[in-house]
């Protein structure tokens, strides 16, 4: 079994709206650098990007009324990675939830750069939804 961290960030949005904005593949990369600093190519069921360590294959949860926005992440150095994401009401607005499993052999300066990053997203992905 994997440690974990979860981070959260709450958006002064409707959480079903902010699903239906955020939930496409293609604007993923507006805000998360750790998954492709390109924009993502579909090949089939999976996404092609170019992220911080190079090539990567990202596949996503299908659209559903449920806000899951779990994805798998595959660098080519190590397993796919999962990735789960979750929006969920938090009073008028959302919260925006995402685990991060630790990788084994990662150390612990890197699991916290790791976090820092995860981080750094989630406030992007707040100052794009509301400025």
């Amino acid at each position: 079994m994997l440690s974990s961290h979860t981070l959260s960030i709450a958006i002064p949005r409707n959480w079903v709206d902010l699903y239906e904005t955020i939930w496409k593949p293609e604007f993923f990369p507006k805000w998360a650098s750790g998954l492709s600093k390109t924009p993502l190519e579909q090949d089939g069921n999976i996404w092609r990007g170019k992220g911080p360590l190079g090539a990567v294959k990202v596949r996503f949860t299908e659209h559903n009324p449920f806000c899951i926005m779990d994805h798998y992440v595959d660098t080519g150095l190590s397993k796919e990675i999962f990735v789960p994401m979750r929006i969920v009401a938090n009073g008028t607005g959302s919260q925006v939830l995402i685990t991060v499993f630790r990788q084994p052999l990662l150390s612990d300066d890197r699991f916290a750069q790791e976090l820092e990053m995860v981080k750094q997203d989630l406030q992007t992905l707040h100052t794009l939804l509301t400025t």
